[in-house]
C-alpha cells in the first residue's frame, strides 16, 4: 500500500515537472495597441496648449475625473488578456511622462511595467509611448523617427517610436505610430500620412536589409484604414496570402466592415498591427490564430440609436459623458518558444 502511494507521489511530480517545461518552452506574448484618447494631466503646462484639459476650463478636467481615466485604462489593458497581464503596449495621446507613470501605478499594472517615452513636436502636445512587463521584455535601445512636412514646415506631428528588445533572447524591433488625422479631409490631409509612411517604411528596409529574419511589430493609430494608399502601397503592409514582405493583421476584420473608430454611421479601421512576414511562417517565433483583434467589452461602450455599441469616449464636446476612449484597441497573441 505504501508503495502504491510513493508511486502515484512520484507520477504527480513528473507531470507537474513536464508541464512546467512545457510552460518554459512555449510562451504566449499579448502585444496591445490603443490609442487612449487625450490622456492629460490637470497641470498647465505652459510648453503646449493643454489649457482645454485643466480644473478651470470649460471641460472641467479634475483630478477625480484623471483618476477615473486611468483607472478605466488600466482596467481595459487588464480585461485584453484576463489570464495574463499584456506583455507590450503600445499607446497613442499621452500627454507626456508624468500620465504613464501615475497610469501603472494603477490597478493590476502596479509594479509590473516600464515606460518608454519621448516628448514630441506634436502641436497638441500628445506623444506616443510603450509600456512593456518587466518580467518579460528587455529594452535594448530606443530612438524616434521625425516626421517633417517640406511643404508645410510649420505643421507638428508626433515622432515614431522605435524600440529594440528582446523576448526571450529574441531580437523586435517595435515601432509606435500615431499618424496625422483626417481633419480637415481625407484626400486633402492623405499625402502627410503617406509622407509618415514613408519615413516608418525607409526605416524597415534598412533593418531587412541587413537582416531579412529580423522581427517588427508595428503598431498605432495611423488614421488610415488598411486598404488606404499609405499602409498598402507606401508601407506595403499586405494580407497573410500575400508576398508582402510586411503583413496587415487587422485585415481580416477590416474586411469583416469591422474597425476600431466609428464616424459618421460607419466603421473606420484606423488602429493597425503590422508585423514582419518572419513572425508568419516561422515556426518558433510566430503570431497566434494569423490575424489581430479588436477587444472591447460592454461597459467600454455607447449604445446609438441605432443600436451599434461604439466606442465610449470622455467627451463630447466640452461635455463629460464618463467614458474610457473614443477608439477600442486592438491585439494580437504571440508564441515565443
Amino acid at each position: 500500500m505504501r508503495k502504491n502511494i510513493v508511486l502515484l507521489v512520484i507520477a504527480a511530480l513528473v507531470l507537474v515537472s513536464c508541464s512546467s517545461v512545457k510552460r518554459t518552452l512555449r510562451q504566449e506574448y499579448t502585444v496591445v495597441s490603443y490609442n487612449v484618447e487625450n490622456l492629460y494631466d490637470t497641470v498647465d503646462d505652459p510648453k503646449i496648449p493643454d489649457e482645454e484639459f485643466l480644473p478651470e476650463s470649460e471641460k472641467k478636467w479634475t483630478v477625480e475625473r484623471y483618476q477615473k481615466k486611468l483607472t478605466d485604462i488600466a482596467r481595459v489593458i487588464s480585461e485584453v488578456n484576463p489570464k495574463e497581464m499584456p506583455e507590450i503596449i503600445g499607446m497613442a495621446e499621452v500627454e507626456n511622462q508624468t500620465v504613464l507613470e501615475d497610469l501603472i501605478k494603477v490597478g493590476n499594472l502596479k509594479d509590473k511595467y516600464a515606460i518608454i517615452h519621448e516628448e514630441s513636436p506634436d502641436f497638441r502636445g500628445i506623444d506616443v509611448a510603450m509600456l512593456y512587463r518587466k518580467d518579460a521584455f528587455t529594452e535594448i535601445t530606443h530612438e524616434v523617427l521625425p516626421v517633417t512636412f517640406p511643404d508645410d514646415p510649420g505643421f507638428k506631428t508626433r515622432d515614431i517610436l522605435h524600440v529594440t528588445g528582446k523576448m526571450r533572447h529574441k531580437t523586435f524591433h517595435i515601432f509606435v505610430n500615431h499618424w496625422p488625422s483626417r481633419i480637415g479631409g481625407d484626400d486633402k490631409t492623405e499625402p502627410k500620412r503617406i509622407l509618415t509612411a514613408t519615413v516608418l517604411k525607409n526605416k524597415v528596409n534598412q533593418i531587412l536589409a541587413a537582416n531579412p529574419k529580423t522581427r517588427i511589430i508595428i503598431m498605432g493609430d495611423m488614421n488610415d484604414e488598411p486598404t488606404n494608399k499609405s499602409l498598402r502601397e507606401t508601407l506595403d503592409a499586405g494580407s497573410i496570402d500575400s508576398k508582402s514582405k510586411l503583413v496587415n493583421l487587422m485585415i481580416p476584420d477590416d474586411a469583416a466592415g469591422l474597425g476600431t473608430y466609428f464616424y459618421s454611421g460607419n466603421w473606420n479601421m484606423l488602429d493597425n498591427l503590422v508585423v514582419s512576414d518572419r513572425l508568419i511562417t516561422s515556426r518558433r517565433v510566430y503570431v497566434m490564430d494569423q490575424k489581430g483583434f479588436i477587444f472591447n467589452n460592454d461597459w467600454m461602450t455607447f449604445v446609438n440609436k441605432k443600436g451599434d455599441k461604439t466606442p465610449n469616449r470622455t467627451y463630447v464636446g466640452n461635455k463629460y459623458v464618463g467614458g474610457v476612449s473614443d477608439h477600442f484597441p486592438v491585439y494580437f497573441r504571440m508564441i515565443v518558444k
